[in-house]
């Protein structure tokens, strides 16, 4: 039988891989994209998939993935983005800001389009990996926070721009997730201050609770859209409200 399409971006490491691992468990063929064309290579050997190199901020590449994917996308995770420094605005690095607005914003937005009519075709999802900080503002990450709002922002038209068509647009927003790379590239290969980040915090999400999070999206009954799932670990209350045991701070 022919499995149905599911293309991921950003499948080289941490949710994204995550991801295309258990798409494949659910019977779907992954078309594994990212920058890093050995990462991809052997991940989509590994889940009987297929990989393209794709950088999502070139068009030329995002028009070649929709073009490899085929006629019918079945499932769309645009999850390819991240965060880069935390400067506070007074000493914002506006390049970073730049490069998180083209991977986060523009490249999700670059990859739906193109994307779109053969997600038409297969009555198709699209779920997006935003983050709880598109949702509440926290120091040092305006331009990160100010990328992911607008990425929700998006998904909230793209929603309404599609109500008459057979297509789901779903959003993942995760908390606080302790991934292989996500803090280690925020701090620019600095392991100490990536460490930092989840020190004393009992059981953080893992790229895994993420990837069942969109598993889950992808597989509801057509008739069921999962707008906006919100997913934090227990320790997490809320953005500025983070148990470390360590330190006993609430």
């Amino acid at each position: 039988m022919t499995r149905p399409i599911a293309v991921v971006t950003g499948a080289s490491s941490g949710i994204g891989r995550a991801t295309a691992r258990k798409l494949a468990s659910e019977g779907f063929e992954v078309v594994c994209a990212a920058r890093r064309t050995e990462r991809i290579e052997e991940l989509a050997a590994e889940i009987d998939g297929r990989a393209v190199t794709c950088d999502v901020t070139k068009a030329a590449d995002v028009g070649a993935l929709a073009e490899a994917a085929g006629e019918q996308i079945a499932v769309l995770v645009a999850n390819a983005g991240g965060a880069l420094g935390t400067d506070p605005v007074a000493d914002a690095n506006f390049d970073d800001w730049r490069a998180m607005f083209e991977t986060n914003v523009i490249g999700a937005a670059s990859t739906i389009q193109a994307c779109l009519p053969a997600l038409r075709a297969a009555h198709g999802v699209i779920v997006t990996v935003g983050s709880t900080a598109g949702l509440v503002s926290y120091e040092g990450a305006a331009g990160y926070c100010g990328a992911k709002a607008a990425e929700h922002a998006m998904m909230m038209s793209l929603r309404l721009e599609l109500w008459d068509q057979p297509v789901r647009v779903c959003e993942i927003l995760p908390g606080l997730v302790e991934s292989d790379e996500f803090s280690l590239v925020r701090f620019r290969g600095d392991a100490e201050k990536a460490a930092k980040v989840y020190t004393g915090v009992r059981n953080p999400l893992s790229q895994e609770d993420v990837a069942d999070c969109i598993a889950f999206a992808a597989t509801c009954p057509e008739h069921v859209n999962i707008d906006q799932l919100v997913v934090r670990p227990r320790a997490q209350a809320a953005a500025h409200k983070l148990y470390r045991e360590d330190a006993q701070e609430r």
